[in-house]
């Protein structure tokens, strides 16, 4: 997977990333941070990778990215050992 920085800045971030998948599913994580003030996605064209911004209060965006990142991890790593189980 290939990520291009685009804003790297102390409370904000914006990054292109060349997966649709991936930042819905960061920006579903970041929301649920309450340090997090705004996390979105965009896409200029449909053929287009999405830009991912974010933007913090209180926590670096890195660390808000990060904590993002190992929560969706942890769920992930969850849901495989509970489907292993099922056989």
């Amino acid at each position: 997977m290939e990520i291009k920085i685009l804003k790297n800045e102390k409370e904000e971030i914006e990054f292109q990333v060349d997966s649709l998948t991936i930042v819905e599913i960061l920006r579903v994580y970041l929301n649920k941070d309450s340090s997090v003030n705004f996390a979105a996605w965009k896409r200029e064209h449909i053929t287009e990778n999405p830009i991912m911004s974010v933007k913090t209060k209180g926590k670096t965006a890195k660390k808000a990215l990060n904590d993002a990142i190992v929560a969706a991890t942890k769920e992930l790593d969850k849901l495989e050992t509970d489907f292993k189980k099922l056989k």
